[in-house]
Order: C-alpha cells, then structure tokens, then sequence
C-alpha cells in the first residue's frame, strides 16, 4: 500500500516554508541540483499554495549569501515566472498541444496503464519515481523528466493523460508549471522530445534506481528513433507494486470545519473581507482594513476538474484553517451570492481562480520577482534575456526593489 505523506516533510505552516527557505545553501544547489539526492529547496509547495512570493524567498536567501543575477538558483526561481507568463497569453491553451510533436496526435493512447500507476513496469528508474511520490507527493524535477519521458516517447501515452495523472498527485501541482513541462518533454512545447538513458539514470540517481540491461540502456539516437516510432515498447510488469492513493473533489470534513452547517451571507453582512484561497496562504497585508474578516475558500469548479489527494486536502486545508474562521466549499454562483452583503473584498489574484470572481471582488497582484514581458516568449531563454535586461545586481529585479523600500516596515524578523 502506498504511504500516507508525513507532515514532516512538509509542515503545512509558514514557519515550516521559512525553515525551508533558511536551509538553502546556493552554491550546493548550483553543483548539485540535478541529483536526486541533491541540495534542492523543496520549496515548490509553499510557493504554488502561496505561503511564500518569490520576491521574499530570493531576498531571505540573499541576505545570508551574495548572488549574482544569473546565478542557477535565481534562473531556477524565474522558470515559475515563465510558465505563469506562458499561461497568461495562452490562457486554457496550455493543456492543448503547442504544437505537434514527433508522432501525430492521434498515434498517443489516452489512458495511463496500470503498471505505471501501480510503480511495476519492472524499469527501476520508473517504479522508483511512482513510489517516491506517493509517499511524498513530491517529485525531483530530475525524477518528472524521466517520468513523463518514459510516459510519453516509450509507452506512447498522450501527455496531456501523464500531466493530469501527475499533477493529481503533487503537492506543489500548479497547472502551468506541470503541463508545460511535460509539453517541453513531449516536443509539443519545445522544438525536440527530451529523452534519457541509462548512463543518464547512474549519473544522477541512487543506485535502486540504475536501469542497465533495460530498453532505455542505448543511445540517444535509438531513444529519438523510438519516440518517433508509433509501436510502444514491451513492457514485462512485475510483481503486485503499490496502491495509488485516491483522488477527491472536495475538501476533508477536518479541512472544512466551520461554526455554521453551510455557508451564510450574514456570516460576512457589512464586513470587509479578504478571501482566503488555495492559491493564496501567505499572512494577510498589514494594510487592511480594521477587523477584516478572513474568509477561506475552497473554488468548487476548480477542484472538481482537479481533483487532490488527501495529502494535498490536508497540506492546504490545515493552513487555511490557520487563517480562516470561515471555509466555504462553494461553486462560483454560490460565491457571488455570499459576498454580495460583504463591505468590500478582497484577495490575491491567481490565474486558478481570478475569471470566477465576482467583479466586486478587488484583486491585488500576486508577487511578482521579474520584470513583465508583454510580449509572448515561445521559449524560456528569449522570456530570460528580455526580464533580465539591463539587471546588475538582484536589487535590480522588480520584486526585490519593492521589498527593499519596504524593509523598514518588515522588522528585524523579515
């Protein structure tokens, strides 16, 4: 059976993202963030839930080490960015191909096969990756290559089936970071499929993980000529492998605690309210009105087409319940209906949630760490050389600029 994540991987709390964050070490991360058991920051599900903003994990992490602007760590932090600038212009677009990759459209399968859900294709690389996470709903980026690699150019499933299935089971599943990615592996994002091979595997995994002797124990140039080839290849599963844990669209009745049966327009009548969402879990602004009312929610619409884990149920769930008296579990209508007594409202804006709105709501910007590219960038070296043009030093960089002339008001605790 498949693990239960432990909380302490993970500690859904604020407290636990800055322990995170004091823990990066960035000259080991530059030499050593390709390895499975590299010096990664982990930080991937506080900054997708946003407990932390880019802008504050850069200038933690540069108060404590001097960092140039083109330093891996700082090129790593903007690929969030460029994804979100992805999905800005391409909008819903992001979950259709880009554009057609090594094999037509139609040549991909659209269901994902038992053996891989269930970690026993008997490719050790593969069955490792499954295992780690579901027990951790994590997954090193190295790890999500391979994965979706393997998925997509030896077992012809389409990527869209692989990025679904993934992200049902990431704690830090953001929608634009994950399907993109596996477009760029795909070839449907990029202009050449990603593959790996087993010398690749050796180099930078523990040794359970070593699949010579398998398919992928051959040259990059047998591995492009069967991601070209339309005939999967054969697989030889083993053993009974793991439980994939279950998917639901609604939160735990532990993460939906409210002092009322059901959600009440009167619970907010005449108040100023800042809305609490999945997307947005950070300490509310400081310049709020008096006795704002903290309201979460959790957008119905959104997690039924994406639905989570019970990990990732409670991960969000135990921090908004911090912030929250109220959780409303509510369908875009039902939202309307209950603010429409509300003073004002407000939130962060998050491209997950801000179409399904009401336009009363105000919605302030998310965080942002780069300089805006208005113009679309088909690739992340042309959105890199445009949002970093004319940057010298990290205070150049928009959202370290506003923290600093904002220091004074942070305290000595920033």
């Amino acid at each position: 059976m498949a693990q239960i994540v432990s909380p302490t991987l993970f500690p859904p709390t604020r407290a636990g993202a800055l322990a995170r964050i004091a823990a990066v070490r960035p000259a080991a991360y530059a030499g050593s963030r390709n390895s499975i058991e590299g010096a990664v920051s982990r930080l991937s599900p506080y900054v997708t839930h946003g407990f932390v903003s880019l802008p504050e994990i850069l200038t933690r992490v540069a108060s404590q080490y001097p960092l140039d602007p083109q330093h891996a760590f700082v090129c790593e932090l903007g690929w969030r960015e460029y994804f979100h600038h992805v999905w800005h212009h391409r909008g819903d677009g992001i979950l259709q191909s880009l554009h057609e990759g090594p094999l037509p459209e139609q040549a991909y399968a659209r269901d994902l096969p038992a053996d891989i859900r269930q970690a026993r294709t008997g490719l050790p690389v593969i069955d490792q990756a499954v295992r780690s996470l579901y027990s951790t709903g994590y997954l090193h980026n190295h790890a999500r290559l391979w994965l979706a690699s393997y998925v997509v150019h030896l077992r012809k499933v389409h990527w869209r089936t692989g990025a679904d299935w993934l992200i049902a089971h990431l704690l830090d599943g953001d929608l634009a970071s994950n399907h993109l990615s596996w477009q760029w592996v795909a070839g449907t994002g990029s202009s050449k499929p990603y593959l790996f091979h087993a010398e690749n595997v050796a180099r930078y995994a523990p040794r359970t993980w070593a699949s010579f002797g398998s398919v992928l124990d051959t040259s990059y140039e047998a591995l492009d000529a069967l991601a070209r080839d339309p005939v999967a290849v054969p697989i030889a599963a083993q053993g009974d492998g793991v439980s994939e844990p279950t998917t639901s669209g609604r939160p735990l009745d532990t993460t939906l605690e409210s002092p009322r049966e059901s959600p009440r327009a009167d619970d907010v009548a005449g108040r100023h309210v800042w809305l609490v969402h999945p997307w947005a879990l950070d300490e509310p602004p400081a310049d709020l009105p008096a006795e704002t009312l903290l309201v979460g929610w959790w957008p119905a619409e959104q997690h039924a087409a994406w639905p989570w884990t019970a990990a990732r149920w409670t991960f969000v769930g135990t921090r908004m319940a911090e912030l929250s008296r109220l959780r409303w579990h509510a369908s875009q209508p039902e939202l309307a209906g209950l603010l429409a007594t509300a003073a004002s409202v407000q939130t962060v804006s998050h491209p997950q949630i801000s179409g399904a709105l009401p336009r009363s709501v105000v919605q302030r910007s998310l965080p942002r760490l780069f300089a805006e590219v208005t113009q679309p960038c088909g690739s992340f070296s042309a959105w890199w050389k445009r949002t970093t043009r004319g940057v010298k030093q990290l205070t150049d960089l928009p959202g370290l600029a506003a923290i600093e002339r904002r220091l004074g008001r942070l305290g000595p605790e920033f």
